[in-house]
């Protein structure tokens, strides 16, 4: 259809453009707010509000009071009247301003298609740059901690304080070792007179094995603070529920969060730590819904491996911390990676021992082989060989999938028997070839004067080692996931403190949390499927601390799925930043053709 009109008609409409524009302004006094107004040349503020009606009404014309008609067609306008539908109801009148959360305002200019239409006023363009430089110098260090903390722990610190002044959370994610712990404890001292009078504590939530950890830091570099861990039985955990809250810190795990989650959600809290913040990485999990319900002030995520598989695992831990920062879990998986990238780099701090760490002695690694002694031999050959035959049964079959569990558990019966065949071998009382290599080398690190710390996933070999260092009369720490959080502590400062000089640990119990600078080698008697773990491990004694070079040994039986397994991790280096169980990266991430390189197939 066309439509025409007379010369009076046109001589009508409004000739000169009305630059329509919407200032953008920070409000800082207003806790960090931004302030978008509209502004259009030669209008009278208080005809606006009646422009933006007919935007909202998608009429195509405005009669101005002089009688002109000025046109809502334009690009300017189509960009205004889709901020205005993206903004949503608002409260108060839109032609005085909309004001909303910064971050809530930074998805509306994020979504801008004509940046042009918006105008950055000076308190703007000065908060993005402080957001972008991160100026932190007007955080001071407590007094007490200053010595103690290390320049880039200061400035770890500093990232907390700034982002909590603006009501941010985040995700300190620095490497393994480089003393995530003491930068929290910092933040909560500079805030421990807010939490006092708030009468509000702050709420720290980790794995079951870290709780006493934590307490142990406290007490160590904040002694002045009252700390307490919630656990215990049910009844032991009402009581000490009921005074809680006037703490200035309680401690507590993630299953135990899960168990009273519905006193935690009633709670306010001054500031939350979430250790270990991997733990949540699937949102779907009842540890991403009780952690979701925890309210507090200020949130933050620590952890070494803030994605362990997908991008998805980020958004799971943001949605916890600073569920502002991006939309659902849908929109997300919609957003461009270098997006996602530059939206969350203010609010995720990553700092590696090779960024901050030029003064910690060096971490060599080696690898020692061992040749099968023959009936170890004999025994691996049948396990293969059956293995081969109901694997390639499967594969033709097609139905790997339906039978992995069953491979995988073959394929540890082979890893068992390179390390003894007595794990599973009922009455085995042959040789281990691997065995007998580790008792050479204990024998040999002790005649040195070396402190080792011995890894392996199986309990049963630790026992078995074990048996063998007291019958040998070496005395030795052991740990594995039986051993509570307070002796964990405790056998850790004794081996520190220079007491034995063995300690047997299982490789999942001990791979975090724990700090073993005492020794100087480090023993993976075992291959794990993830390199990054076997890293985590060495990672116990190559940490903040260590004096000394650290030796890591890592074992491995020639011409054996072991060998195989360490080509396979070399393949798969990329994985290293990965922290999976077992089961997991068993199930998830190895291949019908990393089985069949593995069975030599």
């Amino acid at each position: 259809m066309q439509v025409y009109a007379t010369t009076a008609v046109r001589n009508r409409v409004l000739k000169k453009h009305a630059h329509p524009r919407i200032r953008v302004k920070f409000k800082k006094e207003r806790t960090n707010w931004l302030e978008f107004t509209f502004d259009m040349d030669g209008i009278p503020d208080q005809q606006v509000k009646d422009i933006l009606r007919a935007l909202e009404e998608k009429r195509k014309y405005y009669r101005l009071a002089s009688g002109s008609l000025l046109s809502l067609e334009t690009r300017e306008f189509e960009e205004i009247h889709r901020f205005l539908h993206a903004a949503g109801a608002q409260e108060e009148d839109v032609e005085s301003g909309l004001n909303v959360p910064v971050i809530r305002g930074f998805r509306l200019l994020d979504a801008a298609n004509d940046a042009e239409v918006f105008q950055f006023e000076d308190s703007f363009r000065q908060f993005l740059a402080d957001l972008q430089q991160m100026d932190r110098s007007g955080f001071e260090v407590p007094k007490n901690l200053d010595p103690v903390l290390r320049d880039y722990q200061k400035q770890g610190y500093q990232w907390m304080k700034f982002l909590a002044s603006y009501g941010f959370g985040g995700i300190l994610a620095d490497d393994m070792g480089l003393g995530k712990t003491l930068q929290s404890i910092a933040f909560i001292v500079s805030n421990l007179s807010d939490i006092r009078n708030s009468k509000q504590p702050v709420l720290i939530v980790c794995p079951s094995s870290l709780t006493y950890n934590w307490l142990h830091e406290i007490s160590r570099f904040a002694p002045d603070m009252k700390a307490e861990v919630i656990d215990g039985n049910q009844t032991e955990r009402i009581m000490l529920q009921k005074n809680a809250m006037k703490k200035d810190v309680i401690v507590t795990s993630y299953p135990l969060l899960r168990a009273d989650s519905r006193w935690y959600e009633k709670q306010n809290f001054h500031t939350a730590f979430f250790d270990e913040a991997q733990t949540f990485k699937n949102p779907v999990t009842q540890t991403a819904r009780a952690v979701k319900k925890v309210q507090a002030k200020y949130r933050f995520a620590l952890t070494g491996t803030p994605i362990e598989n997908t991008l998805e695992e980020l958004w799971a831990i943001f949605h916890v911390v600073f569920p502002e920062l991006f939309q659902g879990l849908r929109e997300y998986s919609f957003l461009p990676r270098k997006k996602i990238i530059r939206r969350i780099r203010p609010f995720l701090l990553r700092r590696t021992k090779a960024d901050v760490l030029a003064e910690l002695p060096e971490k060599n690694k080696s690898l020692e082989s061992a040749e099968l002694l023959p009936e170890q031999k004999k025994l691996y050959a049948a396990y293969l060989a059956k293995l081969r035959h109901d694997t390639l049964k499967h594969l033709d079959q097609e139905t790997l999938r339906k039978n992995r569990i069953k491979i995988l558990a073959g394929l540890t019966r082979l890893r068992q028997i390179c390390c003894h065949p007595a794990l599973f071998v009922e009455g085995y009382q042959g040789r281990s070839a691997k065995f007998e290599q580790l008792m050479e080398i204990l024998e040999e690190s002790r005649n040195a004067g070396r402190r080792l710390l011995v890894f392996s996933q199986f309990t049963e070999m630790l026992k078995l080692i074990g048996r063998e260092l007291a019958g040998k009369g070496m005395s030795f720490f052991y740990l594995d996931g039986h051993t509570s959080s307070e002796e964990r502590i405790q056998r850790c400062d004794r081996f520190n403190g220079g007491e034995r000089n063995i300690f047997l640990i299982s490789l999942k119990a001990g791979g975090t949390g724990l700090n073993l600078t005492g020794a100087d080698t480090v023993i993976l008697y075992d291959n794990w499927w993830n390199p990054a773990v076997e890293e985590q491990a060495a990672d116990r004694a190559h940490r903040i601390g260590q004096k000394h070079a650290v030796e890591v040994i890592k074992l491995v039986a020639r011409g054996t799925i072991e060998e195989k397994m360490n080509e396979l991790q070399e393949k798969k280096r990329h994985l290293a930043e990965e922290v999976i169980d077992a089961k997991e990266v068993s199930e998830q991430m190895m291949t019908e053709e990393d089985i069949r390189e593995l069975l030599m197939i």
